[in-house]
């Protein structure tokens, strides 16, 4: 066997380094950037829901009762009817209360109950507390018409300090998703949120809502549909941010949640 001439040995060694040590076709764009990883989901605006632009909400009074610490909260709902399936529910292929529509219930931006009627009573600690209450369609999607709300910071007891909620700042208030999905609810999950005293939009504020780690900015105050999730928790943060990326000061501004789905 002839043995390979030096300079046939380095013409064949350099071609095995640039071949070995060239860039990846697989990794790169044409232009030679490195493409975004896929996300594990999609999440897209929904579409319109069924209109309630007359609805409305307002506290008639909250009464606290310090020996059980109850309080009994009484509602007065218009142009709207609680307790009945939403027109288009079979629709929208997302989790439905079977009770039909309710009012959601926040306290200090904590995870809502829901109550189908319009008075009930909550057990609430002694302290200042916030309240957000809205109307929502039986698929859990808050009507955002502006009369249909009630925001409202109330005392129960005797607390040594009072409160220092600003009712004119800017907020925002998490309400879905929420607890655990089985079934066909998983592939389908709303993502839905409640601001005051502000406005999203591409050039200005900004919801940023990092789901498993992974940052999407919302610019137009909707709901939005998460589809493509696996089993298993999902974690889900909400963010209020100015135009250049900044959290906005307030007590509801950041919030965390982790659902399950099974």
């Amino acid at each position: 066997m002839k043995r390979l001439s030096l300079q046939t040995f380095t013409i064949f060694l350099s071609v095995i380094v640039f071949y070995s040590c060239g860039p990846s076709k697989k990794s790169e764009t044409s232009e030679g950037t490195v493409s975004a990883p896929v996300k594990k989901y999609t999440l897209t605006k929904a579409p319109a829901s069924f209109d309630y632009p007359d609805a409305g909400l307002a506290l008639v009074s909250s009464t606290d009762n310090l020996d059980t610490g109850d309080v009994a909260f009484e509602f007065e709902v218009t142009n709207y009817e609680l307790a009945v399936q939403t027109p288009d529910a079979e629709t929208r292929g997302i989790a439905n209360s079977g009770k039909g529509q309710h009012i959601h219930f926040i306290l200090n931006n904590d995870p809502y109950s829901a109550h189908y009627e319009s008075a009930f009573t909550k057990n609430i600690p002694e302290g200042n507390h916030v309240v957000l209450a809205f109307l929502s369609r039986s698929y859990h999607e808050s009507v955002k018409n502006g009369m249909a709300y009630v925001l409202k910071e109330i005392t129960v007891g005797t607390p040594e300090t009072m409160g220092a909620f600003d009712e004119t700042a800017q907020h925002l208030f998490y309400s879905r998703p929420k607890g655990t999905y089985s079934g066909a609810d998983t592939e389908k999950l709303m993502l839905d949120f409640f601001l005051f005293n502000t406005e999203i939009s591409p050039e200005g504020n900004k919801v940023r809502a990092t789901i498993n780690g992974e940052e999407n900015y919302i610019t137009e105050w909707a709901p939005y549909y998460i589809e493509g999730l696996g089993k298993g928790k999902v974690n889900v943060k909400l963010e209020l941010l100015d135009k250049d990326g900044n959290l906005i000061p307030g007590p509801f501004n950041s919030v965390e949640r982790t659902v399950t789905l099974e």
